[in-house]
């Protein structure tokens, strides 16, 4: 792309696609990606003009260069791309565990890696993690010590590309995504709020720590408080 870009790995992915579809409909240059090329250009090609999208696994670290190699300046990256690893001990699925871990930590740093001399002065860097950092469930154990990985991975992070900065958020249940849309999740009773989150405010949440200069290696939680429940 000629001109700077907002980089949106995970970008045809529920909260990654929210937040690509916001910030190209402010006008900024986007470019998102996809495990699927077939999907990332045609998410592309609605968000129009601007947009283009990209196949990037980030499972698989060795190709995480060359798959951004075509991309310019870059004016921020959001890193939202997950792997569902819920998987218990006694059915340790080691494939599954093992893609998720790549994915996040190795993914994860490495797409910095690649885009750190490419980052324009204000470029600021969000990863997101997931509230399984404090609240195990059955089946977590993977997830609850990736998300805690990422939780700690903006502190060294934030280190190494200073003066750029990063930081993590990490979502509560986001109550208007397909996924639990139509389901009574039990965390809804016990949120202060008395409701889910949006996937709106988990949005606003990315925007926030893009724009404030102030905020670095911090972990936000968008939770609607659930943790007090």
């Amino acid at each position: 792309m000629d001109g700077s870009c907002t980089l949106v790995v995970g970008g045809t992915g529920t909260l990654g696609a929210s937040f690509a579809r916001r910030r190209a409909a402010a006008g900024f240059r986007v470019a998102l990606t996809s495990r699927s090329a077939e999907r990332a250009s045609a998410f592309a090609a609605e968000l129009g003009s601007g947009t283009v999208g990209l196949a990037l696994d980030l499972s698989r670290a060795e190709t995480i260069e060359p798959s951004l190699a075509g991309l310019g300046a870059i004016d921020a990256v959001v890193i939202t791309a997950v792997e569902q690893s819920t998987t218990s001990l006694r059915e340790f699925d080691l494939d599954r565990v093992q893609r998720g871990v790549a994915m996040k930590l190795v993914g994860y740093t490495e797409v910095v890696r690649v885009l750190l001399d490419r980052m324009t002065p204000e470029a600021a860097v969000v990863l997101f993690g997931g509230l399984a950092k404090d609240q195990p469930y059955p089946g977590s154990t993977v997830v609850t010590a990736f998300n805690g990985g990422v939780a700690t991975l903006v502190n060294t992070l934030a280190v190494e590309i200073a003066p750029h900065r990063v930081n993590a958020i990490h979502p509560g249940v986001v109550g208007d995504t397909p996924r639990w849309v139509n389901v009574d999740h039990p965390a809804k009773s016990r949120t202060p709020i008395g409701r889910l989150v949006t996937s709106d405010e988990i949005t606003d949440g990315v925007e926030f720590l893009l724009r404030n200069g102030g905020i670095n290696a911090q972990n936000l939680c968008i939770d609607g408080g659930v943790r007090l429940g």
